[in-house]
């Protein structure tokens, strides 16, 4: 893919059950998600926002199960050389969950952790097109990436180093510390999310989608199954939030400009 490296260039939804997560994702979001997998040896489907691609969901296996799989949204972060970006990490107190290997006509990939521990997938894609997956303004598209992190200073330096995602300004936050902004070099100076110390039971990275309406997304969340914590939150520059869990229990946030339902 052409993405600069530490562009998110792909989201995956790891889940128990693709044929729910399809008929809950589609209803609170506006996706359509394949009815059926197309790759041969596993269940994996395509995420469709309108005529975009927005990711895609994963069904987990037995095995992957038994081997500490579990249901979660997963980002893939952009690189030039997915083995040399491996090597980095590790040397800079990162691990290895999954090593390196190709997929035909996709690219190769690693999934790693960070040195707090928290997951993501590193990817160099063998398209040569473009990934649109993260749009700032793109309804159905993840619109902001938030990391939620044991230190949020040392991923700043950590991801920075990396990826060059860096911290672009920030938002102080009381006893919870500062809500770091960052950006990447595809960004051109604008926000794609921020990180943040962790102060519950959800760390690591996550993930808002961007919906046209907020109090309508809250009720189909919570009819569909998924739950909302809190009501919606205006955010500086009037956008509104809400986080969320599907019925598996994976955590989701949602955004949009618009607070009626």
């Amino acid at each position: 893919m052409t993405n600069p490296q530490g562009s998110f260039i792909w989201y995956e939804l790891l889940t128990k059950d693709a044929k729910a997560a399809k008929a809950f994702y589609d209803d609170v979001i506006g996706w359509n998600i394949d009815a059926e997998s197309a790759s041969p040896g596993m269940d994996y489907r395509m995420i469709h926002a309108g005529d975009d691609m927005a990711g895609g969901v994963m069904q987990l296996s037995a095995d992957m199960i038994a081997n500490g799989g579990r249901a979660t949204w997963l980002g893939y972060i952009g690189v030039d050389d997915v083995d040399a970006s491996v090597a980095s990490i590790v040397a800079d107190g990162g691990a290895v969950h999954l090593p390196a290997f190709d997929i035909p006509d996709v690219g190769r990939i690693a999934m790693v952790t960070d040195p707090q521990g928290n997951p993501f997938y590193v990817m160099r894609g063998a398209s040569d097109q473009t990934s649109t997956v993260y749009q700032r303004m793109g309804f159905g598209h993840v619109s902001w990436n938030e990391l939620q992190s044991s230190d949020a200073e040392a991923s700043l330096a950590f991801y920075e180093k990396q990826f060059g995602i860096r911290k672009n300004g920030g938002m102080p936050m009381g006893e919870m510390g500062e809500y770091s902004f960052i950006a990447n070099t595809e960004s051109k100076g604008d926000a794609i999310g921020a990180i943040m110390g962790s102060f519950n039971d959800r760390p690591g990275w996550g993930f808002y989608f961007r919906v046209p309406e907020i109090q309508a997304a809250k009720a189909k969340v919570e009819s569909g199954g998924g739950t909302v914590r809190g009501e919606p939150m205006q955010v500086p520059g009037g956008e509104w939030v809400i986080n969320c869990s599907d019925p598996e229990g994976v955590n989701f946030g949602l955004v949009s400009p618009d607070n009626k339902g």
